[in-house]
């Protein structure tokens, strides 16, 4: 399967940069700036230091590896959509350059969790949702399948933890992706790669993704036997 909506979008263009003027808590991140000391078991105290906290609206996400067994063994569903703090990497002077900026990054489904996603129910209820929003598929929260623990993303700014889940719709006929009506969603594709393509195109660097590293390893590893 291979699906695309809207239009093919070619750049992004900034309209403003108004970070100068913007305050750190407001916005789809909040960035704490804090002045922090460390307490020994001692009751001594180190000295004071700067740190930086981003945090989301809703902390937590959840990640969805959706697989089935096709013509060239497992395969996953990937889903191809912009990610603009890769392209504007471009700006930056990096320490090592890369030959071409990144418009798009090819990853497995993933979606914040909400107010109401609560517990490890609410994990999986999320992950049918982003199955059915992301990919077209209709599963239910029971044939969601924890994969593994949750893992932290960036712990030394970073306060998101992700939930890597699997699906199979082997058999399953998708129905077109609705995605959930943002700008960063035009041009969204999804499409199948086998799992041993997968790894090494992470291996490689093909596949940028860390979470999609992680789930297509962790489901490789319980598929054969050699993980819970």
């Amino acid at each position: 399967m291979s699906a695309t909506t809207d239009a093919e979008v070619s750049s992004i263009e900034i309209v403003e940069d108004f970070s100068a003027t913007a305050r750190c808590d407001e916005g789809f991140l909040k960035l704490r700036r804090l002045r922090c000391r460390n307490v020994r078991k001692d009751g001594s105290h180190s000295k004071v230091y700067r740190v930086d906290v981003i945090d989301r609206p809703r902390v937590d996400a959840v990640a969805v590896v959706i697989w089935r067994r096709g013509e060239s063994g497992v395969e996953l569903l990937l889903r191809e959509g912009l990610r603009p703090a890769a392209w504007f990497r471009r700006e930056l002077h990096l320490p090592v350059p890369e030959t071409a900026a990144r418009l798009r990054v090819r990853e497995i489904v993933a979606g914040l969790l909400e107010q109401q996603d609560s517990g490890l129910a609410g994990v999986c209820a999320r992950a049918a949702a982003e199955v059915l929003e992301e990919a077209g598929f209709q599963v239910t929260p029971e044939q969601i399948h924890l994969l593994g623990g949750a893992f932290l993303v960036a712990p030394g700014i970073l306060s998101e933890k992700i939930f890597l889940t699997e699906v199979e719709v082997t058999g399953l006929d998708p129905q077109t992706p609705t995605g959930d009506g943002s700008p960063l969603e035009e041009g969204a594709s999804v499409c199948w790669m086998s799992l041993q393509d997968v790894l090494a195109a992470c291996a490689s660097g093909e596949l940028e993704d860390a979470k999609t590293e992680l789930g297509a390893r962790r489901l490789a590893d319980r598929l054969a036997g050699t993980s819970p």
